[in-house]
């Protein structure tokens, strides 16, 4: 497997493998690394990209026209190595296209692009799906990036907080012992717009929004660097942690794990996109290190990483 790749300027620097187009670090100015190290102790994970699905199928399989296939947990894109198709200083662009090995478990032509690009305090990671083949095409999408918890800037882990867009009223999905969603209505640890971080809040799993007001959050402790987290195209939400582990992360996803008992066609399973034949699909996470508590009216629109690379 080929070096991770080295994006950076005078603000972040950032290294992706790619294996997976996986974001391996991610360090400030002075060199702090915000990113969760992969300690095997708690998980190995940095910040997987998962396709062709979100979370776990019910028995790792799914139907398409009668037949079964299986896919493990958040599909097999974290686990294939990925093309460098082009880079600069500050940007990489890593692309994944169907093969033989990925056409026995999901029978689909298929390129999956990772743009990551670095404009002073902001990443901005760009996966775009496209449907290469001439039938329509079903597929979920989900970011799984680690934070460190707590951030590398001397305040408590117990300090940290998420504090959203707007207020989240909605109730959580919960999963069952085995990664399948067994109901919609766990109750809301956030309180008006603000999630305090505390161990127990992941002692039952990840929480899961598939009702969710926002599509920016900012995660940190007051009056030390923040990190303000931005996700546009994709509806729902997890976090995750384990216990003492140090590290959460924060998720945005365009589908989810199955529903306890599901047994339809993939068409029919929550969360599925149907992509047309020679459509694309694009999904953002911006990421972006500020000093300063974020006044929400005060940013700029979207950063939008043009169609062709570079």
């Amino acid at each position: 497997m080929s070096e991770d790749v080295l994006i950076a300027d005078s603000w972040l620097t950032a290294t992706i493998s790619p294996l997976g187009a996986e974001l391996r670090t991610l360090r400030d100015g002075g060199g702090a690394n915000l990113l969760w190290d992969g300690d095997p102790a708690f998980w190995t994970g940095r910040a997987p990209l998962l396709f062709p699905i979100v979370g776990r199928l019910n028995g790792d399989r799914y139907r398409l026209d009668g037949q079964e296939y299986n896919l493990p947990q958040h599909g097999f894109a974290r686990r294939r190595p990925f093309k460098l198709v082009k880079r600069d200083a500050a940007r990489a662009l890593f692309r994944l296209e169907a093969d033989e090995a990925t056409r026995a478990v999901y029978p689909f032509a298929f390129a999956l692009d990772a743009d990551y690009a670095i404009d002073e305090s902001t990443l901005t990671m760009a996966i775009t799906i496209r449907n290469t083949g001439d039938v329509p095409m079903p597929a979920s999408f989900g970011y799984h990036p680690a934070f460190r918890w707590p951030l590398p800037y001397d305040r408590p882990r117990d300090a940290h907080y998420i504090r959203f867009e707007q207020p989240e009223p909605a109730a959580l999905s919960a999963l069952s012992a085995d990664g399948l969603i067994v109901s919609d209505d766990r109750p809301t640890p956030v309180v008006g717009d603000t999630l305090r971080l505390t161990d127990d809040l992941f002692a039952h799993d990840a929480l899961i929004w598939k009702t969710l007001n926002s599509r920016r959050l900012v995660y940190g402790a007051d009056h030390e660097p923040q990190l303000d987290i931005a996700f546009p195209d994709t509806p729902w939400l997890g976090l995750w942690s384990k216990p003492g582990a140090g590290y959460v992360c924060i998720e945005p996803w365009a589908g989810s794990a199955d529903p306890a008992g599901f047994d339809g066609e993939i068409w029919d399973k929550p969360g599925i996109i149907a992509i047309e034949p020679g459509g694309a699909r694009k999904f953002r996470m911006i990421v972006t290190l500020t000093s300063r508590r974020t006044s929400f009216v005060e940013r700029p629109g979207w950063p939008d990483l043009r169609e062709a690379p570079f």
